[in-house]
């Protein structure tokens, strides 16, 4: 038995090979040039920078939907913030029946540094709901949420 090592196989000379086009190119395909990456048909992408308030937006959206359990939202909470995602997750206040609610939009309302208090429009169909949310940040230069609101309430149901 012969042993082969990788990547010497068989050779032919380079008047053996079939016809090719420039440099670096197989038949019928268009040379390779470096470049930015591009998604097919698109212009390159730029990466999208997203805020601590869109990401916690998003987070307590996935866990008062019931897509995530509460208790992923343990080691990015504090103090009451948890408690009222407790109290609020079992209703699943924007858990429905048809379309997957939504962050529409997020805005920040910066208090002094390290504390900024957010809200967010959650649209469900044709339904559009508040939610309302206090971000702190430790000394380790986490954010974590303190504090949640829907509609301008603490329980979850819908506002008068």
């Amino acid at each position: 038995m012969t042993r082969t090592r990788i990547g010497t196989g068989p050779t032919r000379r380079r008047d053996q090979r079939g016809p090719s086009g420039p440099a670096g190119t197989a038949p019928g395909r268009p040379p390779v040039v470096p470049g930015p990456r591009r998604s097919p048909g698109g212009p390159a992408r730029t990466p999208v920078r997203i805020t601590p308030h869109e990401l916690f937006a998003e987070r307590l959206l996935a866990v008062l939907s019931g897509r995530r359990p509460v208790h992923w939202m343990l080691n990015h909470s504090i103090g009451e913030g948890y408690q009222q995602l407790v109290e609020l997750a079992p209703v699943a206040p924007f858990r429905t029946a048809g379309a997957r609610p939504v962050v529409r939009t997020c805005r920040a309302h910066p208090l002094v540094p390290g504390i900024v208090e957010a809200s967010a429009c959650i649209a469900t169909g044709d339904r559009v709901r508040a939610m309302a949310f206090r971000l702190e940040q430790g000394p380790d230069l986490r954010w974590r949420c303190a504090a949640v609101e829907l509609d301008g309430r603490h329980d979850g149901r819908p506002g008068a």
